[in-house]
């Protein structure tokens, strides 16, 4: 008989606040009772978490929600928020694939994969109805929203995208106030007979490119170098559109203008205009940090710009009135004369109190850039700033600015707005002040140790600095405690009191109870690696680099309280013995049965020495790296070794003979732990963690490798297994812990392996698919936004499969048909078991809903599959959908996308001429008659809202006049007039 084992699945992820792939978004907490609380509330900060969207209420420090897709395992890179409807985000993930939440229900509207790799940027359009998507694969891409699919991707820049912004035309006010109201109008008029103008879109790369697109004729119509020394890392873009800054290395701010007139004119040209520059460079500033700059966020409303790099900073630039650098320049002109005449030593010549050559009132735009933008305040951050968003959107008398750093933490700064009596005076740093952050759910560094208590309830986790205590079952943290560099710790019996061993050679004891440190002992002259409490719960060994290992005994002595004359008892660490070893230790552990101490050294051997004597035992030679841990099985018969030459190592504990040597991760690996018992016969199964960011669940009786789990996103530092075997804890370099509990689903070994070559078939198909042009050909600038994936291919086959059996079924009911006029008692044919299944319903219905069940977004990449032979079949099909009228969007949208594909096969086809004229009719009379009835249904509607805004107005009268007017009126016949409906 085949043997089966129960699978453990990731059930729940905590300790992390943020991680450092993703930017922060700033969004108002829709759970706040009312709008006025709303806008002014600290709102919720909306954060990637790994392949988690998590939401933050930033004044409690609580989570609201967590967006999470199970079918997508790659981190979130990239997060944007609709300006139409805030509710909705847009999600990129480091797979390419782009999905689209609904933040109220935390759902996904509709998910896009167009991208080979991970998504660096995304943007929405001002109508919400757009999305613009840049990637490490250097393409852009924009998205129809409401038609579901992708418009066309734009090639041009040379390395990977770091900012898109759309560009959207003055509105009619702004062209008057700028030309005049004749010319306004005129291009307003000529924009609204045409249809809405689809605007530009500005890019900036990694390759020092800005470019401007025109997204109607899908080209690039402007290039400019954006930085003089290298790549450009992020460009951020005024709210009103007149202006970005973009930003390189070593601090380097550029200003451009952007001519938004002479865009909108080009918009509505039919014919190609002269050459014209919509960009231009006003001048280079130089922030502080001479890092290269990673953000660039100008505030919707106040005129404030917020500026990082990867520095433990943020900046707050100022951009002044036109008013201020009036002033400014008056008096450096004040000053420049004062010069001259104590230069001099006389009066200077000047005409009206000027110097010659100046101009009494200088145009602004013509100005020195420094004279407009000028440093606010710095503000200094918990961590290393990873991103930042201004929150609230109204101005007053001081802004706030939210940061996420790279230290797992969210922080709001509320920094006071410069007053406009102050506005003649130089500007002065002013005082900001951090007001709330999120820092309790998660460590600022790398976990590198984790100790579940003896009921599995509570976990300990421990990192250069802090130790904190979880509830499983809750993953809240329910205490912080500050300690040192943390190496090692453990719950000691009774779960009441953690020791944990430090860098610096400290014993550190917390009471779990009171929060506080109850003693530190000096233990080692160096920093101690590990350490375990004695099977019997009575004393704890300590293992260290100063290549000794310490026995301690708990002991409670009497301790007088200061003051008083009584005694308190306390605990303390008793130091009993010594052993010494040739080399420093790094894993110590005791065999189940108390009999044995194993001791892992740093000259690639593991010695095991008897408890009782510390004589030596065995001597476990074979691994080429130092051994990092190791574990004894329960029945004190086995002992695995993992080291960092990547292997693991089963020995046998009778005579120190290696079972079986494994070649398990790709990189070094850095804890195993065996199942403490033998309830289910599982007591010789183990796990492996490793750097490689996997876990692995291995079978130590049969040498087998039983089953793989990944899902972590950075070095895994830590390994716990509970006391009953249900449920595993890990620790990543990630910042976050996992729990992997053990599920009913059984497993076997020949369908483990199956599914892990199936996956790298799968994996090695979709990158053949990908076809690249050649390098000597050159690429075309704008191209369909299709990419083929295991779903598109499998949703082809689909289709190609419901078309085989539908036109074998539709020949088969014409034959029927036609025999049936001479014969009409003809019993019906034998049709396909597939129908009969689906209650008998007919071959076209059936192919409709097969295509219905393929995601818009995937249709076009599914349709691409199909042979031109199944195309004829697919148009007949299209034809009879056509004249029942069903689902008309769908069944022009497969049309008119065929037709643009295989249109040189079908001008050549003799038998499609037939077919198609006959769809063109069918189409339009079905189109025309939607149309009528569209028509009518909104004349209506107008009529409706005519009524109801009449009904909701009323005229007020003068009392004095109304009974003059009435008599006056008294003879008249007024006309009556009725609504029929």
């Amino acid at each position: 008989m085949v043997k089966s084992y129960l699978k453990y699945e990731h059930s729940k992820t905590f300790g992390l606040i943020n991680s450092t792939g993703a930017n922060v978004v700033w969004a108002p907490n829709e759970s706040a009772p009312n709008a006025a609380l709303r806008s002014t509330g600290a709102g919720k900060a909306v954060v990637g978490a790994n392949e988690e969207v998590i939401c933050w209420d930033i004044k409690k420090g609580e989570l609201l929600s967590r967006w999470w897709d199970s079918s997508c395992n790659a981190e979130v890179t990239a997060i944007a928020q609709s300006k139409a409807d805030r509710d909705i985000f847009a999600v990129g993930y480091g797979n390419g694939s782009i999905r689209i939440w609904d933040s109220r229900i935390a759902t996904i509207i509709m998910s896009f994969n167009g991208h080979r790799s991970a998504i660096t940027t995304l943007a929405f359009d001002q109508s919400g109805v757009r999305l613009a998507s840049g990637a490490k694969d250097t393409d852009i891409i924009v998205w129809d929203l409401v038609a579901e699919l992708g418009l066309f991707k734009l090639r041009g820049h040379k390395d990977q995208i770091t900012a898109l912004h759309f560009l959207q035309s003055p509105s009619e006010q702004e062209l008057e106030e700028n030309r005049g109201s004749y010319g306004g109008v005129a291009a307003q008029h000529d924009r609204t007979e045409d249809g809405d103008q689809e605007g530009f879109l500005l890019t900036t790369g990694k390759d020092a490119l800005i470019k401007i697109w025109d997204i109607s004729s899908q080209h690039c119509i402007e290039t400019h170098v954006a930085q003089t020394n290298g790549e450009c890392w992020t460009m951020g873009v005024s709210p009103d559109g007149s202006g970005c800054i973009t930003a390189g290395n070593d601090g380097e701010l550029k200003i451009w203008t952007i001519d938004l007139i002479g865009l909108n004119e080009i918009a509505s040209q039919v014919t190609e205009g002269a050459d014209r520059r919509f960009l231009h460079d006003r001048g280079v500033l130089y922030r502080q940090g001479k890092d290269r700059t990673l953000g660039i966020h100008f505030h919707p409303c106040a005129n404030y710009i917020a500026v990082h790099g990867s520095e433990k900073a943020a900046e707050i630039w100022r951009i002044r009135s036109e008013s201020e650098v009036q002033k400014t320049l008056a008096r450096k002109r004040k000053r420049r004369r004062e010069k001259l005449v104590a230069a001099s030593g006389k009066e200077v010549e000047t005409n009206g109190g000027m110097v010659d050559g100046e101009d009494e009132q200088p145009d602004t735009s013509s100005v020195d850039i420094s004279e407009v933008f000028v440093p606010y305040v710095i503000v200094r951050t918990g961590g290393k700033v990873r991103s930042v968003d201004w929150a609230g959107g109204r101005a007053s008398k001081a802004v706030q600015l939210l940061a996420a750093t790279t230290n797992n933490q969210v922080e709001m700064y509320n920094i006071p707005a410069k007053e406009k009596a102050k506005s003649s005076t130089p500007d002065e740093l002013s005082e900001y002040a951090r007001i709330f952050s999120v820092e309790m759910p998660g460590h600022r560094t790398d976990i590198r140790s984790l100790s579940l208590s003896s009921d599995d309830r509570m976990l300990a986790s421990a990192s250069n600095g802090s130790l904190k205590i979880w509830n499983v079952r809750t993953q809240s943290c329910i205490r912080s405690l500050d300690c040192g560099y943390a190496l090692c710790c453990s719950f000691l019996p009774g779960d009441k009191i953690v020791v944990v061993g430090t860098k610096s050679g400290e014993l550190e004891l917390f009471d779990v109870a009171s929060s506080a440190m109850i003693d530190t002992v000096q233990a080692h002259d160096g920093a101690i690696w590990t350490l375990q409490v004695h099977p019997d719960g009575r004393s704890v060994v300590t293992g260290s680099a100063d290549k000794s290992a310490k026995f301690w005994n708990f002991e409670i002595v009497q301790e007088e309280i200061p003051g008083t004359r009584r005694t308190t008892p306390r605990l303390k660490l008793m130091h009993t013995r010594t052993m010494k070893v040739s080399d420093d230790i790094l894993s110590l552990r005791f065999s189940p049965d108390n009999r044995l101490l194993a001791v892992a050294l740093l000259d690639n051997t593991v010695k095991v020495f008897f408890v009782d004597s510390l004589k030596l035992f065995l001597n476990l030679y074979g691994h080429k790296l130092p051994v990092l841990n190791m574990d004894i099985s329960y029945d004190s018969k086995l002992i695995v070794t993992c080291s960092a030459d990547k292997n693991v190592r089963l020995w046998g504990l009778d005579f120190g003979d290696c079972h079986k040597a494994f070649f398990a991760h790709q990189d070094s690996i850095m804890q195993v732990v065996f199942v403490p018992h033998n309830q289910d016969g599982n007591g010789h199964h183990f796990f492996s963690a490793s750097k490689d960011r996997l876990i692995k669940y291995w079978d130590g009786d049969k040498f087998e490798q039983i089953q793989r789990m990944d899902g972590h996103h950075g070095e895994i530092w830590a390994l716990a297994v509970s006391r009953t075997g249900d449920f595993l804890v890990s620790a990543s370099h990630d910042k976050s812990i996992r729990v992997w509990q053990q599920t009913d689903e059984q497993i076997f070994l020949e369908e483990e392996r199956e599914k892990e070559l199936e996956e790298l078939y799968e994996g090695t198909l979709t990158t053949s698919l990908e076809q690249e042009e050649g390098d000597g050909e050159e690429k075309a600038e704008a191209v369909g936004a299709g990419k083929q994936t295991v779903e598109t291919l499998m949703a082809g086959e689909k289709i190609a499969e419901a078309l085989e059996i539908g036109i074998a079924d539709l020949s088969i009911i014409q034959e029927w048909e036609e025999a049936r006029t001479s014969q009409p008692n003809i019993a019906l044919p034998a049709r396909n078991p597939l129908f009969l299944a689906l209650s008998n319903i007919s071959a076209e219905l059936h192919v409709l809903i097969v295509v219905q069940k393929i995601k818009a977004a995937a249709l076009q990449d599914a349709l691409l599959v199909l042979p031109f032979d199944k195309v004829i079949a697919l148009f007949t099909f299209l034809s009879i959908w056509a004249s029942k009228e069903w689902n008309m969007p769908l069944t022009c949208r497969i049309l008119f996308f065929m037709l643009k594909t295989h249109h040189r096969q079908i001008i050549a086809s003799k038998t499609m001429r037939p077919l198609l004229d006959g769809i063109k009719g069918k189409l339009r009379r079905a189109l025309q008659r939607q149309k009528d009835e569209m028509g009518f249904n909104l004349a209506a509607l107008r009529f409706i809202g005519n009524g109801v805004r009449e009904r909701g107005t009323r005229d007020y009268v003068d009392e004095e006049t109304w009974e003059e007017q009435e008599e006056s009126g008294k003879g008249r016949k007024k006309r009556g007039f009725v609504d029929v409906s």
